[in-house]
């Protein structure tokens, strides 16, 4: 073996020995963390994504957030073309005035029936009292032409003119009753005309809710993450925009064995440390536990094969400390989750929750 051979044996095995001594160290740390009531796992962190969608079809008009920015909710990042919509609203409007002057115009009509019936019913009480009056006339000329005084003829009269009001009464109740009706369609006109000015109104209010949708809003604090659309494109109903990521909904996804996922529960104390910032230990905790494993063996029958099931687990991040660094949140970043498995240990004082000021 030449001089050259035994360095490169040499150092081989001088690697070699580094290799197990860093995987005994690991497996030693790693089983004390275990004893110590302590589980870890790699994960990287997600948050979730929003759509902002157009809601009926047309033109983009301008997108006014880029890629990347920050928004916070209510904010206008896009608008639509309203051209259209402007249109529609006017002819809406004119819709509107015409269906409000039908309902003057029969409320008029109505006032007129009712009018015409308060007439009716004053002939009527006009025609009722010449009636009593001739009927007291008819009733004195009888008595009198029993005693001579009166004649057949006068007697006759009173008898024509007794008639004669009776029927102007029955015309006078008729006319009543015509007017009663003709006050019942009136209404239904009336109805009729506030139903279409209701229509008309709804209408209306639809196109300006339609008109209001152009201005496309973020629906929660979030960060632009893709432009899907351009400015100048036609989407259709539904059509996305922009795509953000929720910046009040973070957490980590991570996996467990199943030892370890048997004693996690939901509330459990977790600590997130970030490969891209590993002096700060961000304070979570356990949100989600799969009740099923992620990475199942072909068999499960002995005990070295059920410890191959891995679970996934989730460590969701306090909304108030996201929102309070908000600027420093990005997802996509990976790192290592600890979850405290008993409630008894304390938390090692590298993994005490240390945030940047």
């Amino acid at each position: 073996m030449t001089e050259r051979q035994r360095r490169w044996l040499l150092r081989g095995v001088v690697a070699l020995g580094a290799i197990v001594a860093a995987a005994l160290v690991w497996q030693r740390y790693d089983n004390h963390e275990l004893e110590a009531g302590l589980v870890s796992g790699n994960g990287r962190i997600e948050g979730v994504e929003i759509d902002v969608a157009a809601r009926t079809p047309g033109r983009l008009k301008e997108i006014l957030v880029s890629e990347g920015e920050l928004v916070q909710a209510g904010q206008v990042v896009a608008r639509m073309d309203t051209d259209v919509l402007d249109a529609q609203h006017r002819q809406a409007e004119a819709q509107l005035h015409q269906a409000r002057s039908a309902v003057a115009a029969a409320e008029s009509a109505l006032a007129q029936r009712a009018s015409d019936k308060a007439s009716a019913q004053a002939t009527v009480a006009q025609r009722e009292a010449e009636l009593s009056a001739a009927k007291t006339q008819l009733s004195r000329a009888t008595a009198l032409a029993e005693k001579g005084f009166v004649s057949t003829q006068a007697l006759d009269d009173g008898k024509t003119r007794v008639q004669s009001t009776q029927a102007a009464v029955r015309a006078a109740r008729a006319q009543v009753t015509a007017a009663e009706a003709a006050i019942a369609s009136a209404r239904s006109q009336v109805a009729g005309a506030q139903a279409a000015e209701k229509a008309a109104q709804a209408n209306l209010e639809r196109i300006q809710a339609d008109i209001d949708d152009t201005a496309l809003k973020s629906p929660r604090d979030g960060r632009v993450q893709y432009r899907i659309a351009q400015a100048g494109e036609v989407v259709a109903a539904g059509g996305r925009v922009l795509s953000l990521i929720d910046l009040s909904d973070v957490y980590m996804t991570f996996f467990v064995p199943t030892a370890a996922a048997g004693r996690i529960a939901l509330g459990d104390e977790a600590r997130l440390v970030l490969d891209a910032a590993p002096q700060y230990v961000i304070p979570a905790r356990i949100s989600f536990v799969a009740s099923q494993a992620q990475f199942t063996p072909k068999t499960v029958e002995t005990a070295t094969e059920r410890e191959k099931l891995m679970f996934r687990v989730r460590a969701q991040i306090a909304p108030d400390l996201l929102r309070k660094h908000i600027s420093r949140v990005k997802t996509g970043l990976p790192g290592v989750a600890y979850v405290r498995l008993d409630p008894k240990v304390e938390w090692p004082a590298r993994l005490q929750a240390t945030l940047p000021e």
